[in-house]
């Protein structure tokens, strides 16, 4: 018997085998080009929370199939939660992560509290429910790059209890600490514990 088809949704082809490989006994994970979805899916939510419920929403209700989605920030406390929602767009609409950090580091050159955190939200409609997973990682925003590895605000970003930013790390380390990561594994357990 063929396994249920569940979308995520998304276009990163990374992040649909690292989550395919994790549900592959339970579901056949597809993407969002897999299901002829083309069209830029609406953030329009002034939350992390909610940007994550209405991308799974638009592609329920466009699509009719079950799916899940993802939104993830990096929010500073000096900054009153900035860049939040907006985190790959602070610096403007052309979603450049060199002048995101680079504006990031400009307006928290004179705070003496440089805490922040990285926060992934997953909004999964299965079975017409909407069920939440979030995962949070605390740390600090350095003051200078360092590291190749990651994308975004990575290289600036060193976690609570680590030395490196998450730029300095490989991939399965990261992975294993990560907001995208913990927040992957709750939605993975919830799925494998359905009958």
């Amino acid at each position: 018997m063929p396994l249920p088809k569940l979308c995520f949704a998304t276009n990163n082809e990374h992040k649909l085998k690292e989550v395919s490989a994790m549900l592959r006994s339970k579901f056949e994970v597809v993407g969002l080009k897999d299901i002829g979805c083309t069209e830029d899916i609406p953030e329009t939510q002034a939350t992390i929370e909610g940007n994550s419920a209405q991308k799974a929403r638009y592609v329920k209700a466009h699509y009719g199939i079950d799916c899940f989605a993802d939104d993830t920030g990096l929010e500073v406390i000096a900054l009153n939660n900035e860049p939040g929602v907006f985190s790959a767009r602070y610096a403007g609409p052309q979603r450049n992560s060199e002048d995101n950090i680079q504006l990031l580091l400009k307006n928290l050159a004179d705070k003496a509290d440089r805490s922040a955190r990285f926060k992934t939200v997953f909004t999964l409609i299965l079975s017409g429910e909407e069920h939440t997973f979030t995962g949070i990682v605390n740390g600090e925003i350095i003051k200078e790059k360092r590291g190749e590895s990651g994308f975004g605000y990575d290289p600036i970003f060193v976690p609570e209890d680590y030395e490196k930013t998450f730029a300095e790390m490989s991939a399965e380390e990261k992975n294993e600490i990560s907001h995208r990561g913990l927040a992957v594994a709750q939605l993975v357990d919830f799925l494998e514990r359905l009958d």
